[in-house]
Parts: structure tokens; sequence; C-alpha cells
């Protein structure tokens, strides 16, 4: 399929371009930007006048719920939601059931995702068998299968030992291992330790849970040399933790939740389970330390940290209820917020769901690395076209995600998606706003 973007602000983080032009795909590929070949003959012409034309979004933490959790999502579900909301590359944790700790299951996902056309997914394989924090994966049949990296997700690792061992062999084969830091002992609760969770009666969980896995991780990556994806930061004394260690030149990267960024514990009000979430929403100095940390570079990445869950796990009282949001069709409305209310530009607001994220994947990508987050003449022609000025209220009827709830729900956000270009075909396109 050919397809013509025209008259259409065409930004792109990683090489800092910025200019109104228009952009020839043919073949799945980006044929040029600005100077379209003579005699190129579109198939489609899209006109993107007053539209910013974007890289497709990389989301580094996206829940599909399959296999095992289909009544909260199905990949078809998720996978439509993802091109409604540009994102063209998600990362999938490995907490499905079965776990992907098998080569067989990983190769079964990435088909079955393949199939749709849509997002491309890279899998994130098992730390541990079962996430059980015992014995280790076979790492290698992992990655040949597809995985991009190794992680317990939600499930923090007890045993300081099998820890060494893990980044120990992630590191002999130059693979990344990401980890949410959570100390296990500490980590327990449902609400961040404070006064408001107190006032709730809510059992609460420290900072401390954080910055000592955070220390323990650091201490282990310095003796074994592995790179470490810190996912999901929370608190302004892990941001601090991460860009020391960032200055003594450890590889590590890091990566924090819209929530986070947009949201702190005053939000959970009176018991709303929308703010049920892992990690907990902490205070306002934590949130301003985050969009801060975001902002100069410390953390590189924003991602939805998509989860959908249904009606069951989440009317119930907020102890109980299921942690997790719905979130990928919200990321790139989010992230266009923040940069708008902290001044940042719209580079930067692009590059943490764009380049950043796709830096962070960096080789483990394959010969997608100089296509994926970025648009580039010859690379794959995943491209996001949406109106910034257009702005649409988060309603259940305006997500296709088959999960509901999210705490931005009746929230205006700004940038409505008219097109998303999956590898040189249309995923997704919606109808113009009327004047």
């Amino acid at each position: 399929m050919k397809i013509l973007i025209k008259n259409g602000r065409v930004i792109d983080p990683a090489s800092n371009f910025d200019e109104v032009c228009d952009i020839a795909i043919a073949a799945g590929r980006i044929v040029s930007i600005a100077n379209t070949p003579p005699g190129f003959t579109p198939s489609k012409v899209m006109d993107a006048s007053g539209c910013i034309v974007a890289p497709g979004l990389v989301d580094l933490a996206v829940r599909l719920r399959e296999p095992g959790y289909e009544h909260e999502g199905m990949l078809e579900s998720e996978m439509a939601a993802a091109v409604a909301g540009g994102v063209t590359s998600v990362v999938c944790p490995p907490d499905t059931d079965p776990v992907l700790d098998e080569p067989g299951l990983v190769e079964m996902l990435k088909f079955r995702a393949e199939k749709l056309h849509q997002a491309r997914v890279f899998p994130l394989g098992a730390l541990t068998r079962g996430l059980h924090g015992e014995i280790l994966t076979e790492m290698v049949e992992l990655t040949e299968a597809g995985c991009v990296g190794f992680s317990q997700a939600e499930i923090p690792l007890a045993n300081t030992q099998v820890q060494q061992r893990a980044l120990l062999y992630a590191a002999t084969y130059g693979y990344t291992v990401w980890l949410r830091p959570q100390e296990l002992h500490l980590g327990g609760g449902v609400a961040a330790s404070g006064a408001l969770a107190t006032r709730l009666g809510l059992s609460g969980v420290p900072v401390a849970a954080e910055t000592i896995a955070l220390h323990t991780i650091f201490e282990l990556m310095k003796v074994t040399g592995a790179s470490v994806h810190i996912c999901r930061l929370s608190s302004a004394a892990g941001v601090e933790l991460v860009r020391q260690a960032k200055a003594q030149k450890l590889p590590v990267t890091c990566d924090i939740s819209i929530n986070s960024l947009h949201l702190t514990d005053n939000d959970i009000g009176y018991f709303d389970s929308r703010m049920r979430l892992n990690p907990p929403l902490r205070q306002q100095r934590d949130r301003d330390a985050l969009r801060a940390g975001l902002a100069d570079g410390t953390i590189d990445a924003l991602v939805s940290d998509h989860t959908p869950v249904d009606e069951d796990g989440k009317t119930l009282p907020f102890a109980e209820a299921e942690a997790g949001a719905t979130g990928l069709e919200l990321l790139l409305g989010l992230s266009l917020k923040w940069a708008q209310e902290s001044g940042v530009g719209l580079a930067r607001g692009f590059g943490v769901i764009t380049s950043e994220p796709a830096r962070v994947l960096g080789a483990s990508l394959g010969t997608l690395q100089a296509s994926v987050g970025q648009l580039v003449e010859g690379g794959i022609a995943d491209v996001c076209v949406f109106d910034a000025q257009d702005a649409w209220t988060v309603t259940d009827e305006a997500l296709r995600s088959q999960g509901k709830h999210t705490p931005f729900s009746g929230y205006e956000l700004p940038g409505r998606v008219r097109w998303t270009i999956a590898a040189g075909q249309v995923a997704f396109e919606s109808r113009p706003r009327a004047h």
C-alpha cells in the first residue's frame, strides 16, 4: 500500500526534526520525508493539515491479559486500544497464565499478535520459573523465541542470591533485566504510607520499600555488570537514587507510569477503587520529583502501565479491589498534558513515549532498532497522526479497551488520534472533528 501524508507538522524527537512537510510510504517503509519522489502515486492520501505527524508510540508496560485473564481483556480488544491511542509497539510483562517462562508460549503470543496486523508486541520473559523466585528460566531459549528482556513483573524476589545469579546470567549474554523495586516484606500494603493512609485505615507501603530494593539492585549491578531497567519508579527518594546511579555510569534506565506522573494519594478521596494501583500513588512532593526527573532525563520513559480490570475486580472495598487501570489510549494525551504543564516542549513530550523507550529496548530490537520510535527514510512505517488541538473526554464509550476503569475518567485530554499506521498499513482511522 502506498500512502502519502500531506501538510502535517512532522516531529521526530530522535533526530530533532520539526518541519511541515509530506511523508511518502510504500511497501511498509518510509520512502521519503519532505521530498516526495517523482512519479510516486499513492493509493491513499491523508491530509494532515493542522495535525502533528509523529513516530508510532512505544509503550514499555502493557498487560494484554491473554493468555489466562480473558475476562479482563482479549488480545483483539487491547491491540485495538493500542492503535486507537497511536501506540504501535508494546512491551508485555510475563505475568500471564500460564507465565511466559517457556519458548512455545512466547512464540504463540507473538504469532497471535502478528496475525492482527496492529501493534507490534515485544514480550518480557519470566526471570524465574513460574515467577516463583527460585529457579532461573532458560534466558537464551526465551530470547531466541522473541523475548526482549526478563522480569518478575509485580512479584519481588525474596532471595538476593537468586537475584544475583539472575543478573550474572543476564550479564553473560548481554540481556537486560526489568525490575520493579519493591522490598517483599515492606511492599504488601494497598496505599502509600502517610497521613492519608493512616486516616483512611489503609495498610501502607513506605518509600523504604522502594529505596531498599533500589540499593540492593544497584549493589548487585556493580558486582555483576548487568544492565537493569527500573520499572514504575514512584518516589522522590527513588528518583535521587537513580540519578546517583546514572552519575556513577551504571547501565540503568527507568520509567514511570502516567498515574504517578499526574496523581497523588489525595486522589484516592473516599476510597475510590479506580485509584487502587501498583505502585501506590504517593504524596505531591513525590509526584513533583517524578515530573522533574522525567523532564531532566533522569527518568527515561513514560508508560501507560495498562492493566485492564473488570467490573468484579474494582467494585469492591478499596483494600480488596484489584490493582490496575486502563491506560493505553491515554498515554499520548497525558504525555501532551505533562509537556504543556511542565513547559518541556513537544520534542521531550514525544520523546518519552517514542525514541526514549525505543532506546531502552536498544539492541534487543534486532533489525528493528533503527525504525522503532523514530521516523527515518528506509525505516518501517510506524506513524501516529494526531490533532494536538482537538481535546477529547475520557469516557467508557471512548475507550476500546475491554477494561473501562481508569483514574482519569472524565478528564479532558489533548491530542485526538486521526490515523495510526503500523508497518505501512492503516491500523486506525477516526473521523475529523466538526468545525
